[in-house]
């Protein structure tokens, strides 16, 4: 989100005429007197109308892809004019609310339900307010651009505010440009444990403040701010600058705690963390989500797809460059951990192996590359539906997928372009786009690295044959070239391809079965009900594993299932287990030289 940015929602839209030359800011004032019930009471007031007024809620948030609905948690709705008299208010559809007549000023009232503490939701009880602004927020057409004032009773006197809107004097008053930067900032009402410290350049400093949430003890805090304070510090490094933080300030909100949802959400100035695990719980590994969300400081926030600017809360936005956007983030997020000296080469190596058994393994590829794989966001984005899908066969995340990407370029360049790093192609682009904030095209990405390489073609045939196509490289050199081996991880072991749990009616496949598998190639699906093999019946799923780890690759069961078209029989040819596991050289028993030390020093850091 881009602070200033004016005009979210301007075309076709209509909305409220209004001068916006001096006009008075929307001013929000939000309480929580129901707590207990997860219940917020929030006021906002809108000024100098002319017309008829229309507020809404979003049906959409930053950082997220999908359809979510926000307005279902809103209701008691009434409004007031400027003499305080009450206001009729209607409704032609189930996300706006509408004031026909007035004298100028329109104020309504309502209450929010909130009872999710994540990145997308919010979540209102005893301990905390957890604010994600769409999910909170009526707004109103027409007045996108006006500034914006809230102010918070908080339920609590111990709570204090933790966001990256503009302060005032009042530690409970709050200001924000415009519609967009008001809608892009998450807040956190607690009585939070806060955690500074200062990161410099030539133009100036800025303050990271951690605001944690969380059911450890501050010893446990103090560490993991330690460990926050080494991989920013990393990050800055790769990109060889600091964004201009507005405010002065960029902020996490970290709730680790029992009743919040996992997850990570970045923001222009801050970003927001959730963990139902502790700090010690999880030792630490809550570092993973910072370490991705604060680059996004960079890639998506300031250098950002052309499809994602401005912001529309009223659909789905989705842009074909997620595999850059997200799945890039995703390789520098483990990445700079270990630059900063927070895992070791062999963690290191064993979670860069996750990711390539995901992805080499999923039978997706073979539908679409990464750019199409992005395009999907709005369906697999924490986006419900009832009706079961074939995800498993057909969807390959773009997390992982582009960091994959990430990976076979970065080995790539460092092979074939003396002197050239993945980390360059980074800075490239942020000096061009990022410090910018002009917004890129794929066909940017794309010039980008023929600008970078002096090789067009070479430009052109990767992103055609790995971002286009699901054509990837073979990573085994590449990684061999720092002295990691990827390799088949039990290769002597059979494989079914199927994922199998105890049910009512006996052993049941849980989840689709994969194209390519023996499962698969037998006829089996999920919901099947695994009766017999080889005429003996069977007690429970731990059993058929059992008798699966008994058999080799290429020996044959008799399969007795029950399908939807009956009791049926028929043959399990067993394949070999496909999972991939990456190594050291060192631990597989050999010794690397010294130019692979050297790759491995320069890619991943002393």
């Amino acid at each position: 989100m881009r602070a200033g940015l004016a005009g979210l929602l301007l075309v076709g839209l209509g909305g409220a005429a209004l001068a916006q030359d001096n006009a008075p800011p929307v001013r929000y004032e939000v309480s929580f007197p129901n707590a207990v019930h997860h219940e917020a009471q929030i006021t906002v007031r809108f000024e100098a109308v002319e017309g008829p007024l229309e507020v809404r809620m979003a049906r959409s948030s930053p950082g997220r892809y999908a359809i979510h609905e926000f307005a279902k948690n809103v209701y008691a709705v009434t409004a007031v004019n400027g003499a305080g008299a009450a206001l009729e208010v209607s409704r032609d559809d189930p996300f706006s609310w509408n004031v026909e007549r007035h004298d100028g000023v329109v104020e309504l009232t309502y209450t929010l339900y909130a009872d999710r503490a994540d990145g997308t939701y919010s979540q209102i009880d005893l301990t905390h307010a957890h604010l994600n602004a769409p999910a909170t927020w009526m707004w109103a057409r027409g007045f996108e651009t006006r500034p914006v004032e809230i102010s918070f009773e908080p339920a609590d006197p111990g709570w204090r505010v933790a966001t990256q809107l503009q302060p005032t004097d009042d530690p409970y008053r709050f200001e924000a440009p415009d519609l967009q930067y008001f809608m892009d900032s998450p807040v956190e009402l607690s009585d939070f444990e806060m955690h500074t410290w200062t990161v410099e350049e030539a133009d100036g400093a800025y303050e990271i403040r951690l605001a944690l949430h969380h059911s450890g003890g501050e010893a446990d805090g103090a560490r993991f701010a330690q460990m926050a304070q080494a991989v920013v510090a990393e990050q800055i490094e790769l990109w060889g600058d600091i964004p201009d933080f507005d405010y002065g300030t960029y902020t996490f909100l970290a709730d680790y705690l029992a009743h919040v949802d996992g997850d990570g959400m970045e923001h222009r100035n801050s970003t927001v963390l959730t963990s139902s695990r502790s700090l010690a719980e999880a030792d630490f590994s809550q570092l993973g989500t910072l370490s991705h969300e604060f680059i996004h400081a960079w890639n998506v926030e300031r250098l950002r797809p052309a499809e994602l600017e401005p912001f529309d809360f009223t659909r789905a936005n989705a842009t074909p460059s997620l595999w850059f956007a997200e799945g890039f983030t995703s390789y520098y997020g483990p990445l700079t951990i270990k630059r900063a000296g927070e895992s070791s080469v062999e963690d290191y190596a064993q979670s860069l192996g996750r990711t390539l058994n995901y992805v080499l393994n999923r039978p997706g590829r073979r539908f679409s590359g990464p750019a199409g794989m992005s395009l999907r966001a709005p369906f697999v984005d924490a986006a419900t539906s009832i009706d079961p899908t074939n995800n498993a066969n057909t969807f390959v995340s773009y997390y992982p997928y582009g960091a994959v990407i990430g990976l076979a370029l970065d080995l790539t360049l460092r092979r074939d372009f003396e002197g050239v790093t993945l980390d360059d192609y980074m800075r490239l682009l942020w000096a061009e786009h990022g410090v910018t904030e002009t917004a890129y095209t794929q066909g940017d990405l794309q010039a980008g690295l023929a600008a970078l390489t002096g090789d067009a073609a070479f430009a052109d045939t990767f992103f055609d044959r790995h971002v286009e196509h699901a054509d990837l490289p073979d990573f085994a050199p590449l990684l061999e070239q720092a002295g990691l081996i990827l390799r088949r991880s039990a290769p002597d072991a059979a494989h079914a391809g199927w994922s199998l749990e105890d049910g009512d009616a006996g052993v049941v496949i849980a989840e689709n079965t994969l194209i390519g598998s023996a499962a698969y190639e037998a006829g089996l699906d999920r919901g099947d009900v695994i009766l017999a093999i080889d005429g003996e019946p069977v007690a429970d799923a731990e059993a058929v594993t059992a008798m699966i780890d008994a058999a080799a690759p290429g020996d044959t069961l008799t399969i007795r299932a029950r399908r939807r078209d009956g009791e049926q029989e028929m043959t399990l040819t067993l394949g070999a287990d496909p999972a991939l596991e990456l190594v050291t050289l060192e631990a597989a028993g050999g010794t690397p030289s010294e130019a692979q030390i050297g790759l491995r020093r320069a890619w991943l850091g002393e």
